[in-house]
């Protein structure tokens, strides 16, 4: 017996669950395609913001033995740059799963603008809304802003009518949980996606007692082996407090077949790969695949729905 990863999200059939994560290996056209040549199921653009973006001064990102920390700021080639990748693709690949383009403004202003200009556009795959960046000066977040995502989202859903998932931060709290949820479940969106790196964490060099990136005196996003907990523990709360209807993407510490098991088993539909694609390339996603069809055997299972979501509890 061998276990099928078939995965069916928004009306499109993946071949597997498996996906980069936004920002990661994203960048150019080349790295898009090299995703698009990969064994991953589906693949995401680097969040664009209007104008191209050089991103924070290096070093920006660390390697450490339980995962990265990484301050980027945003590095991208602009919205147009992207836009115009994933109509392309999609005039090419006309049957097939277009990739997903993820945006990023840094206000609402461009957040409205930059959706503006893919409803008036011609692409019709998904778009991901990243509220787990910077807002104004002075406040935190938008998805640590509750207003301002609530705000955020009614004015994005009086116009855009394609589909929409949004990404989200992590969260610590039942009550948070519980007001994002119910902010959420107002709204027609496609998926939430949990979660971004944990953030403003700081990473120390012993030997040279010194912090290892530059930008923001060393505080940066914490990703890989650390953030795992946190990220089954956000997949979970969504998953069973958000309608049916909205899906749930799993993000954080996933490095092997039995990370992605655990994600699903949480009540991820689809799966992104963020530290393990930055440090072993595209070639991960054929071990993840792998390692998670053996899992998958060894139980006896033929499909992931036949697990997906059923944690139990003791």
């Amino acid at each position: 017996m061998v276990a099928s990863l078939e995965t069916k999200f928004l009306n499109q059939c993946y071949e597997n669950p498996f996906m980069n994560a936004s920002g990661v290996h994203c960048l150019t056209v080349e790295e898009l395609n090299d995703l698009k040549d990969s064994q991953a199921g589906g693949f995401i653009t680097k969040s664009a913001t209007t104008l191209e973006r050089a991103g924070n001064p290096e070093p920006r990102y660390f390697a450490t033995s339980l995962g990265s920390i990484n301050s980027m700021g945003l590095p991208n080639k602009g919205f147009e740059y992207y836009l115009e990748y994933v109509t392309n693709y999609q005039e090419k690949h006309p049957n097939g799963n277009v990739p997903f383009f993820s945006v990023a403004g840094m206000s609402l202003k461009e957040n409205i603008k930059l959706l503006s200009a893919i409803q008036a556009s011609a692409f019709e795959g998904v778009t991901e809304l990243n509220l787990s960046c910077p807002n104004v000066p002075g406040k935190p977040q938008v998805g640590y802003d509750f207003e301002m995502t609530e705000e955020t989202l009614n004015r994005v859903f009086q116009f855009f009518k394609k589909p929409l998932g949004v990404k989200l931060p992590p969260y610590f709290d039942f009550a948070h949980f519980d007001i994002m949820a119910n902010i959420l479940n107002k709204f027609p969106l496609a998926y939430v996606n949990c979660v971004n790196s944990i953030g403003n964490g700081l990473y120390v060099d012993v030997e040279t007692q010194s912090v290892v990136i530059k930008p923001k005196n060393g505080f940066g996003g914490i990703g890989g082996d650390y953030i795992k907990p946190t990220a089954l523990a956000n997949v979970r709360a969504f998953y069973t407090r958000l309608n049916p209807s909205i899906k749930v993407i799993g993000t954080g510490g996933i490095k092997s077949g039995q990370d992605a098991f655990e994600h699903l088993l949480c009540g991820a539909t689809m799966l992104q790969v963020g530290t393990a694609l930055y440090e072993e390339g595209i070639s991960v996603f054929e071990r993840l695949e792998m390692e998670l069809k053996e899992i998958m055997d060894k139980k006896g299972y033929k499909s992931i729905d036949e697990f997906r979501g059923k944690l139990q509890s003791l």
